[in-house]
C-alpha cells in the first residue's frame, strides 16, 4: 500500500490527469453519455465522445462543466470517480491525495462544489489550485520568487490572465472567451460571408489547419465542405488563413484587451519585471497561429509559448502538492 498524488486539470473540453512520478497519464474529452430513460451513465470521456451523433435519441452526450465551472454536480462526481479509477487502476488501495485546478476568480460555492465532488469520487485529501498558478508551475516558472510573472492560460472555455509573485496571484482576470469561441466565430463567419453552414468539428479543423490571428507573409488555404444555405445542397469551397484572421478578430481582440487591462492594474515594480521577463502563454488556445505575435505587437512585451502548453496546467496541478509539502516543511523549520 502506498500514497498516490494526483493532479486533475478539470477543463471545459478535456480532463487531464497527472500522477506523481508518472506524468500526464490520461487525457480524455470532458463528455458523459447518459441514458435519459434511466438517468444512468453509459460512457465517459473518449468513449462518450465517439457516441455523439451515433446513438438512439434516448442517449445524450453531456458536458458537465461550462467555462470551467460545474454545471451538473452528480454527473461531474461520477466523471471524476471514473477518471481517478482509470488513472490509478488497482495499484493502490489507499485513497489518493488530489489537487484540482479551478478557474481564477471561482466563487466559494463553485470551489466547494469541486472539492465535494472530488471527495465523493474517492479522494483522501482535496486541494484546489487556481489555473494561472498551476499553469505557471507547469511552465517551469519559480512562483516563490519576489518578482512579477505574467501567465495567460487559454483553455477551451476560459482564458485566465494573472500576474504572480511570491507564490500568490497579485492581479488576475478570468475571461469566458477561449478555444470554443474561436470555433463559434468561424462557424458564424462562414455562414455570414459564404452562406455556408458548417459544424463545430469542421470549424475546429479550419482553426487547427489554417487558423491565424496575425497577418503573415505566407498565406495558407484549405477546402471546406458544408451545406449551402441558399440551395440547401452540399458545397465545397476554398478558405484562406486571411479569412480566419478576419473571422477571429473580435474574439482575439477581446483577449488582448483583457491582457492590457490586467497590465494597467499591475503595480509598477511588477510591471517592470514583466516587461523584462515577458508574458508566458499556456493552454490549447495559445497554439492558434500568430497568437504570441499578436499579443507582443499589441503590448510591446516579449511573448512566448510554454514548452508543452497543452499539459502545463495538469503538470502544475500535480506538482502543486509538492509545493504545499515544501511550504509545510518550511513552517515547521
Amino acid at each position: 500500500m502506498f500514497d498516490t498524488d494526483i493532479g486533475i486539470d478539470l477543463g471545459t473540453d478535456s480532463v487531464l490527469v497527472y500522477i506523481k512520478g508518472k506524468g500526464v497519464v490520461l487525457k480524455e474529452p470532458c463528455v458523459v453519455a447518459i441514458d435519459r430513460d434511466t438517468d444512468k451513465i453509459k460512457a465517459v470521456g473518449e468513449e462518450a465522445r465517439l457516441m455523439i451523433g451515433r446513438t438512439p435519441s434516448n442517449i445524450v452526450a453531456v458536458r458537465p462543466l461550462k467555462h470551467g465551472v460545474i454545471s451538473d454536480y452528480a454527473i461531474t462526481e461520477q466523471m471524476i470517480r471514473y477518471f481517478i479509477q482509470k488513472a490509478v487502476g488497482k495499484r493502490s488501495y489507499k485513497k489518493p491525495r488530489v489537487s484540482v485546478c479551478i478557474p481564477s476568480g471561482s466563487t466559494e460555492v463553485e470551489t466547494k462544489a469541486v472539492i465535494d465532488a472530488t471527495f465523493q469520487a474517492g479522494a483522501r485529501e482535496v486541494f484546489t489550485v487556481e489555473g494561472p498558478l498551476a499553469a505557471a508551475i507547469g511552465a517551469g516558472i519559480d512562483i516563490k520568487q519576489p518578482c512579477g510573472n505574467m501567465i495567460v492560460d487559454m483553455g477551451g472555455g476560459t482564458t485566465d490572465i494573472a500576474v504572480i509573485s511570491l507564490s500568490g496571484i497579485v492581479v488576475s482576470s478570468s475571461l469566458k472567451i477561449a478555444g470554443k469561441d474561436f470555433d463559434e466565430a468561424i462557424v458564424k463567419y462562414m455562414r455570414k460571408k459564404h452562406n455556408l453552414l458548417i459544424g463545430d468539428r469542421t470549424a475546429e479543423e479550419i482553426k487547427v489547419g489554417i487558423g491565424s490571428c496575425f497577418n503573415e507573409a505566407e498565406k495558407t488555404k484549405m477546402e471546406v465542405s458544408g451545406r449551402n444555405l441558399v440551395t440547401g445542397l452540399p458545397k465545397v469551397l476554398e478558405v484562406s488563413s486571411i479569412e480566419t484572421e478576419e473571422a477571429l478578430r473580435d474574439v482575439t481582440d477581446s483577449i488582448v484587451e483583457e491582457i492590457h487591462k490586467v497590465l494597467t492594474e499591475t503595480p509598477p515594480e511588477l510591471a517592470a519585471d514583466i516587461a523584462a521577463r515577458g508574458i508566458v502563454l499556456t493552454g490549447g488556445g495559445c497554439l492558434l497561429h500568430g497568437m504570441d505575435e499578436l499579443i507582443e505587437s499589441k503590448t510591446g512585451i516579449n511573448t512566448m509559448t510554454a514548452e508543452d502548453p497543452m499539459t502545463a496546467v495538469a503538470i502544475g496541478t500535480g506538482e502543486y502538492l509538492d509545493f504545499l509539502d515544501e511550504l509545510a516543511k518550511q513552517k515547521l523549520n
